[in-house]
């Protein structure tokens, strides 16, 4: 009784503990993906799919705890079996032991060949898990436009045909899998066979071994044989969490933003200028083709300044580099003569609003999305942004008000509501720069006069860039800077370049007529 007792509770405390390992070191390698994802440069992600990036912190973490914490328990406990098997082994038999271990490399040699074939299967396999989850999170963020083109079969049909290729190379590594076993198992069944020959010489002619002695170590070199399978499995297990690994090593290794260092200056304000000297700048290092080729431009405070030219001309390349999105790969930008190289990463980020077309909110209430990043602001400043925005009335009018969840991506509400949600977002930041990316330019015409309003109240007493659809709304703007192929091609005021004939009369005259013939 004592010793059942004592069985079933270290059991117990064996399977809480390693179950209290497991869940550890899953929770602390997803914590730290996660936070590796976030500091990683906007460059990964413009080439990686996200449902990628969620299978690595998901699955392949997953892979790597279960894995190696289970490996870790059989190793132990198999490894000692084994090794207390052979040391009574060689205590009978040392010469008939050692004959028995001829046969076990190749063995070795076995489970290290199948070990490399199902790692490099694996991998593919947590590849293909995340090809099926990026389809599946594309066709949820996508539902209306596959509805609306009447694409439901043609969806079906991509994403039967990723799970087809996932379910055939799970088969194909089950099958490599489950040959490592009965393979280690023949070869120990050989090992048997040639020590009953051996051994049994031993015992009727040479009468080195007695019949006892020659029983016990048979039954040692059988009782070797689970353990060999089961280290044999471990070896599989292994390769799997390797494969996995090596994919979450992918995004521990990639290159993270640039992290600010105690000789960076804090800056808590914006005085003078801001100031493009030479800055050139190409997305990939490798490439020959530049976004933006030798800018000079001085931007002083309180300017607001418009960024117009055709699409591609790197309009949004330009302003993505004043928070340093990018580093320049030439030139310099800086802010009150001070390179934003060498500034503090996050007190640079805390002088720039950013409004952009494609607004991002979270699935939280409204009081939360504006107060983002602003936890604890009194509940009337948050009002009074809304109000400055133009957001209020609307918001009044919701169930809960303020408190109103608005849905996944802020799906609940419409397009100008979402818009002015963000402008009331950086009005309560309050910071002395704003960057406007196209903010208006996917909105009615009532819906774009209120974020326009509420646009010119945010631009007030502060420095503004202005990337303009619709040049009419950047008539008033100190300053017009034209890029077409990443080179700045004009510069000045409304009327100055109408006056000029060049690249921006065309695209004022081209819109102007375009919007008569409607």
């Amino acid at each position: 009784m004592i010793s059942f007792l004592l069985k079933n509770l270290t059991g117990y405390l064996q399977s809480h503990t390693v179950i209290h390992i497991d869940q550890s070191v899953l929770r602390d390698i997803r914590n730290t993906l996660y936070s590796q994802v976030t500091k990683l440069s906007l460059r990964y992600f413009t080439s990686e799919r996200s449902g990628s990036i969620i299978s690595r912190i998901i699955n392949d973490t997953a892979s790597i705890s279960s894995g190696l914490v289970a490996s870790f328990e059989t190793i132990f406990k198999e490894t000692l079996t084994l090794l207390l098997l052979l040391i009574y082994a060689f205590i009978i038999s040392w010469k008939l032991t050692l004959f028995a271990l001829l046969i076990f490399p190749f063995t070795a040699g076995v489970i290290a060949f199948v070990g490399r074939m199902i790692y490099n299967q694996s991998k593919l396999l947590q590849a293909k898990l995340a090809d099926t989850i990026s389809i599946l999170q594309e066709t949820i963020l996508g539902i209306k436009v596959i509805k609306a083109f009447a694409m439901e079969d043609f969806e079906n049909k991509k994403f039967q045909a990723e799970t087809n290729n996932f379910f055939r190379t799970i088969l194909k590594i089950n099958r490599i899998k489950n040959l490592s076993s009965p393979v280690s198992e023949f070869f120990g069944v050989i090992a048997v066979g040639v020590m009953i020959w051996y051994g049994g010489r031993e015992v009727l002619l040479a009468k080195s071994l007695s019949p006892a002695e020659f029983v016990g170590l048979l039954i040692l070199v059988t009782q070797m044989m689970p353990p060999i399978k089961n280290l044999s499995n471990v070896s599989n297990r292994i390769q799997e969490s390797l494969a996995a690994a090596s994919r979450v090593f992918e995004i521990a290794e990639y290159e993270a933003d640039p992290i600010s260092t105690p000789s960076q200056k804090v800056v808590t304000e914006f005085n003078t200028a801001l100031e493009y000297k030479d800055v050139s700048f190409k997305y990939e290092p490798t490439s020959k083709e530049f976004v933006l080729k030798n800018v000079n431009v001085k931007i002083n405070k309180g300017e607001i300044v418009a960024l117009v030219g055709p699409s591609g001309a790197g309009k949004t390349t330009f302003v993505d580099l004043v928070p340093r999105f990018y580093m320049p790969t030439s030139g310099d930008i800086l802010l009150d003569g001070i390179s934003t190289k060498d500034i503090n990463l996050p007190s640079l980020r805390r002088l720039i609003g950013i409004v952009t077309q494609e607004v991002v909110l979270f699935n939280d209430t409204i009081k939360n999305n504006i107060a983002y990043g602003l936890a604890g602001f009194p509940h009337e400043q948050i009002v009074a942004a809304a109000k400055a925005a133009n957001a209020h009335e609307f918001i009044i009018q919701l169930p809960n008000g303020y408190d109103t969840p608005i849905g996944e991506r802020g799906l609940k509400l419409s397009g100008g509501q979402r818009q002015r949600l963000s402008i009331a977002r950086a009005l309560l930041k309050n910071p002395p720069i704003i960057i406007f990316d196209e903010a208006t330019s996917a909105l009615d015409s009532e819906s774009e006069l209120l974020v326009q309003e509420a646009m010119e109240r945010l631009m007030k007493t502060r420095t503004s860039l202005v990337i303009a659809h619709r040049l009419s709304t950047i008539q008033n703007a100190d300053n017009i800077l034209v890029l077409r192929k990443g080179q700045l091609v004009e510069a000045g005021r409304h009327e100055d370049l109408l006056r000029q004939g060049g690249l921006y009369s065309k695209l004022y005259h081209m819109q102007f007529k375009l919007q008569e013939s409607k």
